[in-house]
């Protein structure tokens, strides 16, 4: 895929400390290494300093959801990611999947009736409530999530 296509940080590139674009195959045991590899630049850039927790969880979780309900757990199927920081506005992280989209409003609250049983379906709330604004583009197919 040509860099073209990689989501693209909406910050203002003069002022970033830190900007990443990447793309893995649709396998979960990617996860891991990319996130401890992200993770690592995260803090030695200094960004979201005292919110890695989050951020690292919000990052692991859509990742994951990009994995599984995106590419349909296809491993030849790629999803592709961009994380940035700038100082005065934080961490931005986007991550796109080829699939065809949800409706966020959709999904039932996890914490609340026969939800709470589930044994999934808890990744977009933790993802909201670990981030400072979540946004869903391109149909659901990309998720805009932002640490300040």
């Amino acid at each position: 895929m040509s860099p073209e296509e990689l989501p693209r940080c909406e910050f203002d590139r003069d002022k970033l400390i830190l900007q990443l674009q990447t793309t893995l195959p649709a396998d979960v045991n990617s996860i891991g290494p990319a996130v401890d590899g992200v993770m690592q630049l995260v803090r030695h850039m200094g960004c979201a300093h005292g919110k890695e927790f989050e951020v690292e969880t919000a990052l692991r979780e859509a990742l994951a959801n990009a994995m599984t309900h995106g590419c349909k757990g296809d491993p030849d199927r790629q999803v592709q990611f961009s994380v940035c920081c700038d100082e005065a506005r934080g961490m931005l992280i986007v991550v796109r999947d080829p699939g065809t989209g949800f409706d966020p409003a959709s999904i039932p609250n996890p914490v609340v009736g026969r939800q709470v049983y589930s044994t999934h379906g808890r990744g977009i709330f933790l993802i909201n409530q670990l981030m400072d604004e979540v946004r869903f583009e391109r149909g659901g197919t990309e998720i805009h999530m932002k640490k300040k």
